[in-house]
């Protein structure tokens, strides 16, 4: 398939940053490292049983790996792709965040039910975690969201169909609400009011308006596509991506005037997401496919596969745009 100039460009643009991207490969318990200058594997790093999510560390140099499996975090360079370090006796980090203000390392613990609270003593301490809470969950805790005050972390529970928060200042659970059906990936407005959680065993996007530590109220709810998934906002305050995994597209909703604006093919089972930092080049991985799936979002159209490991999930490069 043919690539548009802009999409060259963007290939280009990607390249000259030197910044590998990096896939994670939860069936085969590897790290694929993609070539942005040819847009293939340039190879593959073994971690910890069934990586499923990552995050960067606060100094930037630190890309975390969380093993659900190995109870391990795998350290990697995120510019030239070296391991770093692994970290032991993280019990089953699912999903993984830091708090804005950095007091906080949260992981969900997917299989064991519950959330963990851990100090950051840094990347080259010897001991860079501490744990100090484990909260009990309702089941399959799944994804994590953090308030810019670092104040609350929102938590998802896949199998009991529930929302909770947790009050950092108390490490204690201020609410749990029940919710749709197998909700997944949480996503917070930047005017920290709206909270939106995608449910993989329905069709849609539901919207819960905050209120402190009191119980959110349920605010709508948006038909993006069958098995609702993970969020990635686009960079512009505005917009945010919805993939939808079971129906094989991406939705882009507009949460200032809360509509779905745009819709993206996405074959393969889409999953986790990145948004170049042209601000129109989105990766996302095929979770079905064994692929890393490029698209043009101006174009509205697959302009690239890459092949990868087995269930590719969580998908990251230092080249993206903001988080929010």
């Amino acid at each position: 398939m043919g690539l548009a100039a802009g999409v060259i460009a963007a290939f280009q643009a990607v390249a000259a940053t030197g910044s590998p991207v990096f896939v994670l490969n939860s069936l085969d318990a590897s790290v694929s490292v993609i070539d942005p200058a040819t847009w293939s594997e340039r190879e593959r790093i073994a971690t910890g049983k069934e990586p499923h999510h990552l995050y960067l560390a606060p100094d930037d140099k630190h890309l975390i790996v969380a093993n659900a499996r190995s109870d391990s975090l795998t350290f990697i360079d995120p510019r030239t792709a070296q391991v770093l370090r692994t970290v032991s006796g993280i019990v089953d980090p699912y999903h993984l965040r830091f708090s804005p203000d950095m007091k906080w390392f949260i992981t969900a613990a997917n299989r064991l039910d519950h959330v963990d609270l851990y100090r950051w003593h840094g990347a080259q301490a010897p001991q860079p975690l501490e744990l100090v809470k484990r909260i009990p969950s309702g089941k399959t805790p799944s994804h994590l969201w953090i308030d810019d005050q670092s104040r609350y972390a929102y938590v998802s529970m896949q199998d009991s169909d529930e929302l909770m928060a947790i009050d950092l200042s108390t490490q204690a659970v201020a609410w749990k609400v029940p919710i749709g059906k197998t909700p997944a990936d949480v996503y917070l407005t930047p005017d920290q009011r709206h909270l939106m959680v995608g449910l993989t065993g329905d069709r849609m996007v539901q919207v819960w308006a905050l209120n402190g530590g009191q119980p959110p109220k349920f605010a709508g709810r948006f038909f993006t596509g069958q098995g609702a998934h993970s969020f990635r906002a686009v960079g512009d305050g505005r917009h945010v991506l919805v993939s939808n995994r079971a129906g094989n597209t991406i939705s882009r909703l507009d949460f200032i005037d809360w509509k779905i604006v745009a819709e993206y093919p996405a074959p393969g089972g889409p999953d986790d997401m990145e948004v170049l930092g042209d601000g129109n080049t989105l990766l996302v991985t095929s979770r079905w496919a064994r692929k890393l799936t490029v698209i043009d979002m101006a174009q509205r159209k697959v302009v690239r596969q890459v092949n990868v490991g087995r269930s590719p999930h969580g998908v990251w490069t230092l080249d993206h745009v903001s988080r929010r």
